[in-house]
């Protein structure tokens, strides 16, 4: 996903001449392309994610988009105030990129865990989340971004992950992406719904007799404005799983549930993200994943 974003976003820096890119001392082997085309356009803020921050709020202020980059919860929870008060409530178009989304420093410790980022970030009124399932996703999110300019969060896994999709897909705030139909489709629909990284393992859950009767769906752009239409697109299933790899409490699922409480005649859901047990624990992201309640596949029935 990190070669993707790049990638995208100096296609899209040629294009547009106000993309900025801000770092916080990391991403070296990655931000390179985009550092040595567009020198004038990047800044290394140190490691001051405050200040990186404030500092896109003021170039977004003076016509720039600009993106923030760095791992894991640095730009998110450590730059909370800056984030609620300097681009939230000034609908500025500031693009907060967080690598290593879930547990994918898993191994780095609780410091590295972003488990709680979609509790805070989803909380401001005027945040687009965005959360690509695949690389795909993450050149149809950016161009979304790019187009259409706003406080937004871009969380991302780290490198490797497949596609699902073949080419790059439409995306709009909301708006469902079908992934797969059910390998044995029932006279109801079922369907695992994902975001971020949910993806992947919503993918290898399909593989499982219990599950092979649910269509794959996607849903990588979603906000606070955003649950409105999330109705009309419930009353077409009738039951919906969630897949997330963050808390229960606040998250995706829970985001779903929130659009559809004075709704009638929606799908039974249904929230799988991970538990409180991978809090402080250290270890790979599938290990941590399987530990939390997400194993990336499920054990065969036994008879």
């Amino acid at each position: 996903m990190r070669n993707a974003f790049i990638e995208e976003l100096v296609a899209l820096a040629a294009d547009h001449p106000h993309v900025a890119l801000i770092v916080g001392d990391l991403g070296y082997s990655v931000i390179e392309p985009f550092a040595d085309r567009f020198p004038d356009r990047f800044i290394n803020a140190g490691v001051a994610e405050q200040n990186m921050t404030g500092l896109a709020a003021g170039m977004a202020s003076e016509g720039y988009h600009v993106f923030t980059y760095s791992i894991a919860n640095f730009p998110t929870f450590r730059c909370a105030e800056q984030i609620r008060n300097d681009v939230d409530y000034h609908r500025l178009p500031v693009t907060v990129v967080s690598v290593g989304g879930g547990l994918a420093y898993g191994a780095l410790g609780y410091s590295h865990h972003a488990v709680q980022d979609y509790a805070l970030m989803r909380s401001f009124p005027n945040m687009l989340i965005a959360a690509p399932g695949d690389p795909m996703e993450v050149r149809a999110c950016m161009r979304y971004l790019v187009e259409h300019p706003q406080p937004s969060y871009l969380r991302l896994g780290k490198a490797g992950e497949p596609n699902f999709h073949a080419t790059v897909p439409q995306v709009a705030p909301g708006k469902w992406l079908k992934v797969t139909d059910a390998a044995t489709p029932g006279p109801a629909r079922k369907t695992l719904l994902s975001t971020g990284a949910g993806m992947g393992i919503a993918m290898n859950w399909r593989q499982h007799p219990d599950y092979a009767g649910h269509e794959v769906h996607s849903l990588p752009l979603w906000s606070m404005a955003a649950k409105a239409g999330q109705p009309a697109m419930l009353k077409d299933f009738a039951v919906v799983e969630t897949i997330e790899d963050h808390l229960t409490d606040g998250g995706f699922g829970s985001w779903l549930m929130e659009s559809a409480i004075r709704a009638r005649g929606v799908a039974e859901l249904n929230i799988h993200a991970l538990s409180h047990a991978v809090c402080g624990t250290v270890g790979s992201q599938e290990n941590l994943n399987a530990l939390g309640g997400l194993p990336l596949r499920l054990p065969e029935a036994t008879s």
